[in-house]
């Protein structure tokens, strides 16, 4: 291939069949027309002397090659649009691009809702997306391009990323109104479950990962007692809707228990055992961090998010 030649919008080409696995799609992302981009693609393998994709069902699979140099390019592409749009250049009300947000279905109920409002009113052209968490894998969809902000419990992070404190959650108990154990215990919404009926009852989880355990039951065998988690869930939705249906309890994050509460049927308590909240942070790649749309983006994110917040670092429950 001759570089003082070749054609560097075929690379763009490339990249949007690499992301939608369709000639249709990438036409549509480019605002081109199928035959254009198929067009293009011929001129590309020609060029690269690569297949570059097989068709498989009604997808294009890229061949070795063309997943190789994927990353590689599109952080070629994104480097030269931060250099070509300066931050001055940006005008959310005309911007137009899709911001992919990995996080728990929590943020469907407490920052798509309000986002969704900002973004009619401010920036119509940008589209958001909230993409599932990837089970033990929460910050390799930054890296692979999954997504462009991930929302997540703190935790160590890698050096290519930067990241930003959000909000503390503690957690309650939730269980359907009218639950019998609790009823005949006595007891009312907003107190305490005593130690040896938490134990006793059985427990929905929220795990993506699948896991049966998780920081409950580390506050609990502090205590040197366990709970009997007899359902995992990977969403929390499906959390909520087990236990409003069933004698379950779970432990869930305040914000959103209160938010579900009344639609759902549930009544809300307090653990028996001290649980820190733990701190969620806003984490992305440092290669967007100049991105002129990526930083409006999060600005405005982590500003809704941060209403969230508890304030400070106590324990509950204690």
């Amino acid at each position: 291939m001759n570089f003082a030649t070749f054609d560097l919008n075929l690379m763009r080409v490339l990249d949007a069949i690499l992301r939608e696995g369709s000639t249709v799609h990438a036409a549509k992302r480019l605002n081109m027309s199928q035959s254009a981009v198929s067009g293009a693609l011929a001129r590309l393998r020609y060029s690269l002397c690569d297949e570059l994709f097989v068709r498989h069902g009604n997808r294009l699979v890229p061949t070795d090659y063309a997943k190789s140099i994927e990353l590689p390019l599109r952080e070629e592409l994104d480097r030269l649009a931060a250099i070509l749009a300066p931050p001055s250049a940006f005008d959310p009300a005309t911007a137009v691009g899709t911001f992919r947000i990995t996080a728990s279905d929590f943020f469907a109920e407490m920052l798509m809702p309000p986002l969704a409002d900002l973004l009619r009113k401010q920036a119509p052209g940008i589209r958001a997306q909230l993409v599932d968490l990837v089970p033990n894998s929460y910050i390799d969809s930054l890296e692979t391009y999954r997504a462009d902000l991930a929302l997540i419990p703190n935790q160590s992070i890698p050096n290519w990323t930067s990241s930003q404190p959000l909000f503390y959650s503690s957690f309650v108990v939730i269980a359907r109104r009218r639950h019998l154990q609790l009823a005949t215990a006595g007891l009312a919404p907003g107190t305490i479950v005593p130690m040896d009926l938490y134990c006793e009852l059985d427990h929905a989880l929220f795990s993506p990962e699948g896991n049966f355990s998780a920081m409950g039951d580390a506050a609990l065998a502090r205590m040197g007692r366990s709970r009997k988690v007899v359902m995992t869930l990977p969403v929390f939705s499906g959390v909520c809707r087990a236990v409003a249906e069933s004698d379950l309890i779970a432990l869930v994050p305040r914000q959103l228990a209160e938010r579900v509460a009344p639609q759902m049927g549930l009544e809300l308590y307090r653990p028996p055992m001290p649980i820190d909240p733990p701190l969620v942070i806003a984490v992305w790649h440092r290669r967007s961090a100049s991105s002129p749309l990526h930083r409006w983006m999060r600005e405005k994110i982590i500003g809704l998010t941060r209403r969230l917040n508890e304030g400070e670092h106590t324990s509950i429950g204690s």
